[in-house]
């Protein structure tokens, strides 16, 4: 997510609107404090009133040009225009202070409010162009901010400086009050000036539009009026929004007319500088809100604050009139500017949002008029209560009911809006939510939401990112449940049965010919293996006849593995311990045409899919990082069985890993390049883990080619030590047995940046970590390769508590060792080994220790058929018998897998590699079915290598020996692969790696190689 500092022309922007809003408020203050120190009572009331009515007029009276001039013309040239203005008009100003002309002073609001009116949309305008959508909340949460800190230091300020040039013997002519103030009006050319030179800074993000003509006659008709107003109301959700604003300002226009009179009436106070400081809090309270509805919104529109704002706008109103303290008083106008700020500024993103190209202009300039136009109205209502003797304490009190009023309208319209606040605040304790791709949104149109099913929140999600209100699709079992059904039908939510469906995808249908955005899940269920299930063609027929509209992909990433979903447990506690945050997060695709097909659907999905993994991997902490949690979070687990189900623990391990990661330290030999000969089980997690602490790389399968001679220290084990002689590479022993306390405790106990610096060395988490051999060349994976292939890997395998890995196959494809050597290391499960050619010990020891996950090479399996000693019983414990798919043609390995579970009534899972990009792309996993609605979720398809892992996708792409698979890779594996020499393609911000062997895709994503 970038800063919004980093959108180039930002700064400056933010500094014109800083310096815009402290100049125009600089002269306001100067006329209102004057009228203020010479005039009482009701009259007071009326010119505080005239002098704002003064400058809502020419945002009326203007609305059309000024929408017509952002709309023709680039909207930084209207602002430049505007800031010579305001130079203009504060030399006469000057002018008019010095003279003691008090009246021609008044009379210059009006001349600022002019330039205001015209300035006003351009620079909101602006924002979208110099940002885009997604960033959209929180650069109008800034821009707000920025707004009223202007205003409140041209409050405190001009104040503070005013009541600083008074005389002692204050004279109750304005005309020779206004003489004594006169320098402050070179305060505000020199302001004035400064905006001036910045306005020349911004960057030109927009063409002129010279086919737009604006005519005189047809303004004065009011036919531009007439012509603009209905395109406001012609979206709902621009004109509902319009009306929030407009109902806020007017409230805040009568609020800062009434209070002088009620604090000088009330509390007797004729000090200036507290007045107007009282009421700065509500600028100080606007800017706060802003800035945290912005931080509520960093990559969405977070609608549920609308009617929180409301609601405390409503509490402030009605508890102010009651307060007779200075310090009360200002604590209520804080309150009432943080709900306002809460308020309005998801009104102005969604706004935004929701014009249409070449209309922002024109609706932000109707925008303003209607909110001048309710200003207005208020203040003449203001005027004539002062005239009929109402007290400023009553009129007060008068807003709190239209604040009411306007509150349980919004929480009419925008039900769902208030909704989804609730549930995500309740999120926000184990949740963190991110949203990409948020510019795909459709802002108007219908809109058809299809993506996976993962938990039983998903629906929560979706409308949290999604700033229009959606209409879901759900189960009719779950709807006409007797506590939700009423609150379902608020919601406008869709029931639907297997079997008799149609008469809701007609609703659907006709809910997109209106126009709205509809949420429907194709899978029909929640996933059972965290992987996409069967697309169902319901939605086809539910989007069939539309001529307009799009179907937006979505992907949910983060919900597998929560207690919303159908994982495990153990995984449940893997992904989210207790006391951390899980990260969400919710991605749209670009959009496709409405009649697009399920099985197109779902490859879309999946690149989706992969993009947001690659995303989400941005996020990983260092592997180093990742590895002392682990340790120490399965610290007295058992992470190698022995033969008699005994075994050494994680943690002894650790402090042994600590103890060599030390030594390759002392030896220098931190981040570099190691080759591993250890066999025994234990001392290979040992070695991976000191090499993970120092920085180092390690050598995994030994080969030729010169393969040793990237390294430059051999890890040597001390049981069962692989033969190195004529590598002439120093030896660096694994330490066998136990390791002095010290490293116990160190490793137990001491912070990771203070064990990395006595012990390893930190190194960032695109580094190499494993080097691997593939067609005679050297392939590397990073610590985040590596971080992201093991989470794909134990969640679509849903890793269980009782979960004991098999690590039989050799080490010698990345897979094997992925699989069954570094995902148990880095997820904490155990692990069992045995010599690889020792066939019948191998299945006495899946018996003994209850194997579930067992890796086996196709040579394995071949000596076990062959095996007459190898009884189908010692598998029992298995649940999956996991092989790569590789080294023999396709018609032997189904062959082979066939005679495997005829023999043992244990099916074989192939996998599949997809070097030199990733270590595991896919995997067979067994059937679930879903007992609710008597669905089987497909994992194993025979005769294929699996569906894709969750975040990696495969697709289809046209080679020499005729359709290749090609996989998805993140830009920046992409750039090194592409380095290295491979075909690396780019598209649609994905990088796709073309890889050397045939296959194809059936429709629901299995792999036949």
């Amino acid at each position: 997510m970038p800063k919004l500092t980093d959108f180039r022309g930002f700064v400056p922007y933010i500094a014109v609107v800083f310096l815009n809003a402290f100049v125009d408020l600089g002269h306001k203050i100067i006329i209102q404090n004057t009228v203020f120190k010479v005039y009482d009572g009701n009259l007071q009331i009326v010119l505080t009133a005239i002098v704002n009515s003064l400058i809502l007029l020419p945002f009326i009276l203007l609305f059309s040009p000024s929408g017509f001039l952002s709309d023709k013309y680039p909207k930084h040239q209207i602002m430049r225009v505007s800031a010579w203005a305001v130079v203009a008009v504060t030399l006469l100003i000057t002018l008019c202070y010095y003279q003691g002309w008090f009246w021609a002073a008044f009379a210059m609001t009006l001349l600022l409010a002019i330039q205001s009116a015209v300035y006003s949309p351009a620079k909101y305008g602006y924002i979208k162009e110099l940002v885009g959508k997604e960033p959209l909340a929180r650069a109008n949460g800034v821009v707000n901010a920025t707004s009223i800190l202007g205003i409140l230091m041209g409050t405190f300020v001009f104040s503070a400086l005013f009541e600083l040039l008074l005389p002692a013997d204050l004279p109750k002519d304005p005309d020779a009050l206004l003489t004594f103030l006169a320098p402050l009006g070179w305060v505000l050319v020199a302001l004035a000036s400064l905006e001036l030179w910045l306005a020349h800074k911004l960057e030109d993000r927009s063409e002129p539009r010279p086919e737009k003509v604006f005519r005189l006659s047809r303004y004065a008709k009011f036919i531009y009026l007439r012509k603009n107003l209905r395109l406001l109301q012609s979206r709902p959700a621009i004109w509902l929004s319009i009306i929030g604003l407009a109902t806020f300002w007017a409230i805040s226009q009568v609020v800062l007319a009434a209070f002088p009179a009620f604090a000088k009436e009330s509390l007797g106070e004729t000090n200036t500088l507290v007045i107007q400081g009282i009421l700065a809090c509500t600028g100080l309270g606007i800017m706060l809100g802003s800035v945290l509805a912005g931080r509520l919104s960093r990559n969405y529109i977070e609608t549920g604050l609308i009617p929180v704002g409301a609601l405390g706008l409503t509490l402030a109103l009605f508890v102010m009139p009651g307060l007779s303290s200075s310090m009360a008083l200002a604590l209520c106008f804080l309150i009432l500017g943080t709900m306002g700020g809460l308020f309005i500024v998801p009104l102005n993103a969604l706004i935004q949002f929701h014009a249409g190209p070449g209309q922002l202009g024109t609706i932000l300039a109707g925008n303003n008029w209607i909110q001048n136009i309710a200003m207005l109205s208020f203040l003449v209502v203001t005027v004539v209560f002062a005239a009929l003797q109402f007290s400023a304490a009553w009129l007060l009190g008068a807003l709190g009911i239209v604040a009411l009023l306007g509150a349980g309208y919004t929480l009419w319209k925008l039900p769902h809006a208030f909704t989804r606040l609730l549930v995500g605040f309740l999120f926000r304790g184990r949740y963190r939510i991110a949203v990409a791709g948020f510019e795909n949104l459709p802002s108007e149109g219908p809109v058809l939401l299809l993506g996976n099913h993962i938990s039983w929140i998903d629906w929560a999600l979706v409308q949290i990112a999604c700033p229009r209100p959606v209409r879901f699709v759900m189960q009719r079992e779950i709807y006409n449940q007797p506590l939700l059904k009423p609150f379902l039908k608020i919601f406008g939510v869709i029931p639907i049965a297997k079997g008799h469906s149609e008469e809701a995808l007609q609703d659907i249908n006709q809910l997109l010919r209106q126009g709205e955005v509809v949420c429907l899940f194709p899978e029909g269920a929640i996933s059972r293996n965290g992987q996409l299930g069967k697309f169902h063609t319901g939605f086809e027929r539910a989007a069939a006849g539309l001529e307009e509209g799009v179907i937006v992909p979505f992907y949910l990433h983060g919900l597998w593995g929560s207690k919303f979903s159908r994982s495990s447990e153990r995984l449940r506690e893997q992904r989210a311990p207790e006391g951390t945050r899980r990260d969400l997060i919710v991605a749209f695709g670009a959009p496709l045409p409405i009649d697009t097909k399920a099985s197109e659907l779902k490859q879309k999905v999946f690149e989706l899919s992969a993009s947001v993994w690659q995303f989400h991997s941005e996020n990983f902490g260092n592997l180093a990082e990742t590895l002392v949690q682990q340790m120490r979070r399965h610290w007295r687990q058992l992470a190698v069985v022995g033969p008699r189900g005994d075994g050494e623990r994680y943690g002894a391990l650790f402090g042994r890993a600590l103890a060599l990661a030390g030594e390759i330290k002392r030896r220098d030999l931190s981040g570099k390049v190691l080759s591993l000969a250890v066999d025994d089980p234990a001392e290979r997690l040992v070695a991976h883990m000191a090499a993970i602490l120092s920085g180092a790389s390690v050598i995994v399968t030994a080969g030729d080619n010169g393969a040793e001679s990237t390294a430059v220290a051999t890890l040597v084990g001390q049981k069962n030590a692989v033969n190195t002689a004529g590598t002439e590479l120093p030896e660096v022993p694994v330490y066998d047995g136990n390791v002095s306390l010290i490293h116990r405790l160190c490793a137990r106990f001491l912070p990771l940046n203070l064990m990395l610096f006595l012990f390893g060395r930190s190194v960032g988490n695109d580094a190499p970590v494993s080097w691997h051999q593939h067609n005679g060349r050297w392939i590397s994976f990073s610590g985040r390769d590596l971080l992201l292939n093991s989470k794909q890997v134990s969640d679509m395998l849903n890793t269980k508590e009782d979960d004991v890995v098999g690590s039989f196959a050799p080490k010698d494809s990345a897979f094997a060792w992925l699989m069954a050597e570094l995902m148990p290391l880095l997820e904490g499960m155990p692990l069992v080994s045995e010599a690889p050619d020792q066939t019948l010990a191998i299945a006495k020891r899946v018996a003994r220790c209850k194997v579930t996950l067992l890796s086996l090479s196709r040579q394995q399996l071949l000596a076990m058929l062959a095996d007459e000693s190898v009884e189908p019983l010692m598998f029992e414990s298995v649940r999956m018998v996991i092989v790569e798919y590789a080294g023999a043609e396709r018609a032997e390995l189904n062959a082979l897998a066939e005679s495997f579970e005829a023999r043992f009534n244990q099916p074989v899972y192939f996998g599949l590699s997809a070097m030199p990009a990733v270590a595991v792309v896919a995997v067979n996993v067994p059937d679930a079915l879903d007992t609710a609605y008597w669905r089987i979720q497909r994992g194993y398809c025979a005769g294929s290598a699996g569906l894709p892992l969750p975040g990696q996708s495969l697709r289809l792409v046209e080679s020499n020996a005729g359709a290749a698979l090609a996989v998805a890779v993140s830009p920046a594996r992409g750039r090194q692969l592409a380095q290295e020499g491979y075909r690396v393609e780019h598209e649609q911000g994905q990088d796709w790696l073309g890889l050397d062997f045939a296959a194809s895709l059936d429709q629901e994503g299995f792999v036949h190689c």
